[in-house]
């Protein structure tokens, strides 16, 4: 599972070729360019103060918005309440639980850290995963009767340069690609050729410095346990 993202601004401008498509200008594109930076935790304890910058399309504009990460959300005489089933990375998306957002309600974060975990022996391993560019994760989400936002971060089977660091679920990320997060966040249900194809077939996009820390946000280092993954691209 997913259970930190973080982003550094400065990532974006280290990839001049997406950079310069991005700088078209579009409502889209100035949006992935001005992307907030942000370290975010999942909505564990009912805390609704944890949130994660999401990019949605609704009512056919683009728009940034400030989403609690925990999709088991409800409103409650206007105020946002969370349930208690953990949820947020969204896993079995045949489940009715996650098919109607998987077809109406996909959503884009933009990171450029992630942290995952691993039980070695006894003992909780955390790893921080970082690259020097920004990549893109998928994300599945709903809007409250009160205007509130809440979303998972969409998981799929362990991948294997990934198994080492976590074993049970792998961060769905996405091409960088202007015209595929057109379609990821438009209309066309998860049947579409190429949504579905990511979804069978998920790729490690970008390539990431792995480090084992005390904890995701200060990221101090423990013991020497790092390693370089590559991207799945050639």
């Amino acid at each position: 599972m997913c259970g930190f993202v973080a982003y550094e601004q400065s990532t974006i401008y280290e990839q001049p070729q997406w950079y310069d498509e991005l700088d078209a200008s579009t409502e889209l594109t100035q949006l992935l360019v001005d992307w907030p930076e942000f370290s975010a935790y999942p909505a564990f304890g009912s805390d609704i103060r944890k949130r994660i910058p999401l990019l949605i399309q609704e009512d056919d504009d683009y728009k940034q918005v400030n989403a609690v990460w925990w999709f088991d959300a409800f409103d409650t005489d206007g105020i946002t309440k969370l349930g208690n089933r953990t949820s947020f990375n969204a896993r079995n998306l045949s489940s009715p639980f996650w098919k109607h957002a998987l077809n109406t309600k996909r959503g884009v974060i933009l990171a450029s850290e992630l942290g995952e975990s691993k039980l070695v022996g006894k003992t909780k391993h955390q790893y921080l995963m970082q690259s020097n560019q920004a990549f893109l994760l998928g994300a599945l989400y709903k809007r409250l009767k009160n205007g509130d936002y809440c979303c998972a971060i969409i998981t799929r089977d362990a991948h294997p340069k990934m198994e080492p660091y976590h074993d049970k679920a792998f961060p769905l990320f996405l091409p960088l690609d202007i015209k595929f997060t057109h379609l990821w966040l438009g209309h066309e249900t998860a049947e579409h050729p190429q949504i579905q194809s990511l979804l069978e077939q998920p790729k490690l996009f970008p390539s990431l410095h792995v480090q084992r820390v005390k904890t995701y946000k200060d990221k101090q280092p423990i013991g020497n346990i790092q390693a370089n993954l590559t991207s799945d691209l050639p």
